[in-house]
């Protein structure tokens, strides 16, 4: 049997919100309308979470609004988790800011079908995220099994380095997840381009999920631009150039593709270029970040 997921990528706008009831209809809302259109993977966009920061009024300074959605994560896995458990599918929940003492890291919630959390600390902060922000940078790669297929997660500016999305191919990643928020088109193209060539370089599925649209009340993401984009290796049974579907540039949205697992392993052995066999072949192409794996399918996990 042919192993298929129908993927949901996110255009995102961030919303000026009343209270945490307003926050949970918007989620819900968005999360009934993908898995209506028979998605089991939604992935919702970086510091699509900052709209929490609004419930409060702390959005206008950057630094009370870190505090404010930091404090308010408790109640998004709630949210996410339940809605997870409840359609059975996986949600990739916005990420935000999360003070961890010390420091103050870029996290992402990947909810399993079952409701269990995984989570993802981003590894390579942009400049203005380490200064003025003073984002600190995460140390682990995970590959997350989720049950038809194993994810690995990325965020935004980790998309645009090689060999984080090498470790986590190598082990077993099918489908690179790159959630993102960027203020340009320049951005947008930057976070795009690297994940059109991870696809190509890895021979695994890449989602590209962004915020969409101008939140002025924001001091942190007041000017959002981007498209969803959903994209495969180039070669024999994908579309030629790898696109398999994109948005419309910052219209709030979903972009839909199914994807064919079974698919991407064929690729790999029969291709018209093998580059996941081949990349060991480059001089010092073996010198790797360390992956782990983590199972989140709630049992229902491949054996193998």
């Amino acid at each position: 049997m042919t192993r298929k997921i129908k993927i949901a990528a996110a255009q995102y706008p961030l919303d000026e919100l009343k209270d945490l009831r307003a926050y949970e209809a918007k989620i819900t809302h968005w999360v009934e309308e993908a898995v209506a259109a028979g998605t089991k993977l939604l992935v919702f966009p970086e510091y699509g979470s900052m709209e929490l920061a609004s419930i409060g009024g702390k959005a206008g300074d950057v630094q009370a609004s870190f505090d404010a959605v930091s404090a308010l994560v408790p109640e998004l896995d709630r949210v996410h988790s339940g809605l997870a458990a409840k359609h059975g599918v996986t949600i990739v929940a916005g990420s935000g800011p999360q003070r961890k003492p010390p420091s103050t890291m870029n996290v992402a919630h990947i909810f399993g079908p079952t409701g269990i959390r995984g989570t993802y600390d981003k590894i390579m902060p942009t400049p203005w995220e380490r200064d003025p922000w003073k984002i600190a940078s995460g140390k682990r790669l995970t590959v997350f099994d989720v049950g038809v297929a194993r994810i690995g997660l990325l965020i935004c500016y980790d998309i645009e380095f090689p060999l984080l999305s090498r470790a986590l191919a190598e082990a077993g990643a099918e489908i690179i997840l790159a959630p993102s928020n960027t203020e340009t088109e320049w951005g947008y193209w930057r976070v795009r381009t690297g994940a059109v060539a991870r696809a190509l370089e890895n021979q695994v599925y890449t989602v590209h999920a962004p915020v969409v649209g101008a939140s002025p009340w924001s001091a942190a993401c007041p000017q959002n631009c981007g498209m969803a984009g959903i994209f495969a290796p180039s070669d024999v049974g994908f579309p030629p150039g790898g696109v398999l579907a994109l948005g419309e540039m910052n219209k709030p949205q979903w972009v839909y593709a199914e994807v064919d697992l079974d698919l991407i392993a064929e690729v790999r052995i029969s291709g018209a270029v093998q580059t996941y066999k081949h990349w060991p072949e480059q001089p010092g192409a073996t010198h790797l970040p360390a992956a782990e794996r983590v199972d989140i399918s709630g049992g229902t996990a491949r054996q193998n």
